[in-house]
């Protein structure tokens, strides 16, 4: 135990600034959340949210969004992105690649991370069973409750955690930041679909985008002490890009 305490903050060590960073990006992400679900209980989100909702729509007819015609339909591609088929399928196509390339850690961590989000997701909107919104009707069909965006929620899991994967990869922080700053627009476009066609509230995707980057955080945090570095030609890239080689 003793040996294993040691362990971890060595590892701790070497990131220090990182590691304190992450770990107040979690705690801010989950605390904010939790500070959300209390204003929306209390009923203190009504009037923002609804004020969103019907500013996207036209004032005559609730059922037609504001813009061009081919906006409706961009976001409606875009939301597919965040849905569970492609979510699945990305993530099923990204751990066979792992294991085809013998990273069996990684595979098992990434698959372990994106279902834990799952997870979390599924079990907080039965606890909060937030009712769908009734503002504007609805432009794609939706079944299950509303708070958290599982959408907004398991996109930022899932494109933050592979997002991180590859940058760990990569030497050059040009990379490591495009990596970073794609599945961040990606997350962002498609918890913004999500209200614009009508099938959540603000409140649901911001509390859907501080949980899965909280829990996308965490994730993070333990692959730099659970994980061992990704090798390329024989040369640790992580201890590389981080300077601890």
């Amino acid at each position: 135990m003793r040996h294993a305490h040691r362990f971890v903050w060595n590892r701790l060590g070497r990131y220090e600034p990182i590691a304190y960073l992450t770990v107040g990006l979690i705690a801010a992400g989950a605390f904010l959340a939790l500070m959300l679900v209390s204003e929306i209980n209390e009923g203190d989100t009504r009037a923002f949210d609804e004020a969103i909702l019907l500013s996207l729509r036209q004032a005559g007819d609730l059922a037609t969004p504001i813009g061009p015609a081919w906006l409706a339909h961009a976001f409606n591609d875009i939301t597919a992105l965040g849905g569970t088929t492609v979510l699945t399928l990305l993530t099923t196509f990204v751990v066979l690649y792992l294991l085809v390339i013998r990273q069996r850690p990684a595979a098992l961590f990434v698959l372990l991370s994106i279902l834990g989000g799952w997870g979390l997701s599924t079990f907080l909107k039965i606890s909060v069973a937030r009712a769908r919104p009734d503002v504007v009707p609805h432009l794609v069909d939706v079944h299950d409750m509303s708070f958290p965006s599982g959408h907004a929620m398991v996109s930022a899991v899932t494109y933050l955690t592979l997002a991180a994967l590859l940058s760990r990869s990569q030497e050059s922080m040009k990379l490591r930041i495009f990596f970073m700053a794609s599945a961040t627009i990606l997350t962002l476009l498609i918890g913004t679909s999500r209200v614009f066609l009508g099938v959540h509230f603000p409140t649901d995707v911001i509390g859907g985008w501080l949980l899965g980057t909280s829990w996308a955080s965490f994730c993070w945090l333990l692959s730099r002490y659970l994980l061992p570095a990704v090798q390329k030609d024989g040369v640790s890239v992580t201890k590389a890009a981080d300077g601890t080689g």
